[in-house]
């Protein structure tokens, strides 16, 4: 068993903290809010940090599951930061989707602390989480992966090393694209059948045994003609995600029409002030 920080505990991060402390490892938890923090302490045990310094200090493995480039380069190399009090060959894995750049530049920073770096995005969303059951998608070095891997199987059914670092982040944002695109064909699709007076479950019922099939569909597609969207991965969270992709594809080229266009229907969620709905909420904007 091994000495664990972990910093973030989001929708996320709560649950995939839970599942270290659930499979025997010393775990410390930091969360900028501290409430969320002792309330994770008072259901795992463990212990709970005031910085990302004192929960990493000691640790053998540090994780992380924030918000954005801004708020991973807080906890690693700012202030207070975990790189200053990590021990030499101590593995930080990142769970946060951020870029590509940003898993470089501190993979960089860790290397010349004496430190390894991981970026492992995950995809599964809070039930995923909840139920140990994400994809963890990794990019770093052989070594450090292979060490690092066993852990992240407390809460990962596929942890698959990609290649160097800032694979993970890349093949989230291929993942992030899919989805896209997925949600928004959904959302058509099951609008058109409602303005065509088609019973919608029965529907559902039929097409997801045929080549229409997805995750989305199977998990999303009745509670959107239900209109029920207070839940899961929130409108605003993948509104980050795509400007990411976006900007990925503006510096290596790629074409990315449709997901361009998806993301300005997320800003008008947004905008509307359902930032806070599931990404599901597309079809609102189909809805008469």
């Amino acid at each position: 068993m091994a000495k664990v920080a972990f910093l973030g505990l989001g929708v996320m991060g709560y649950p995939m903290a839970g599942h270290l402390a659930a499979a025997g490892h010393d775990v410390t938890v930091y969360n900028r809010t501290s409430a969320k923090a002792d309330a994770w302490h008072k259901q795992h045990g463990g212990a709970v940090a005031t910085t990302p310094a004192d929960a990493a200090r000691g640790a053998e493995f540090v994780f992380s599951c924030v918000g954005d480039d801004a708020d991973i380069i807080s906890v690693t190399s700012a202030e207070h930061g975990a790189f200053s009090a990590m021990s030499a060959n101590a593995v930080f894995i990142d769970n946060t989707t951020a870029s590509a750049d940003v898993a470089r530049e501190l993979y960089a920073a860790a290397k010349e602390a004496g430190l390894h770096f991981i970026d492992a995005p995950v995809s599964g969303g809070q039930a995923g989480a909840e139920n140990g059951k994400l994809t963890v998608m990794c990019g770093g070095d052989d070594a450090a992966f292979s060490r690092a891997e066993p852990l992240m199987s407390c809460y990962g059914a596929r942890v698959t090393h990609m290649g160097a670092t800032g694979s993970g982040q890349l093949t989230k944002m291929v993942n992030q694209i899919c989805i896209a695109g997925l949600v928004q064909g959904l959302s058509e699709a099951l609008n058109f059948g409602k303005q065509a007076d088609l019973d919608l479950e029965k529907v559902l019922g039929v097409i997801s045994g045929g080549a229409a099939q997805s995750w989305q569909m199977e998990n999303r597609g009745s509670t959107m003609a239900r209109d029920e969207f207070d839940f899961g991965f929130a409108v605003d969270w993948m509104r980050k995600d795509l400007r990411i992709c976006l900007a990925e594809a503006a510096n290596n080229g790629a074409e990315l029409p449709v997901t361009a266009l998806v993301a300005q229907f997320y800003a008008a969620l947004s905008y509307q002030g359902l930032g806070r709905n599931d990404t599901s909420a597309l079809i609102r904007l189909l809805r008469r």
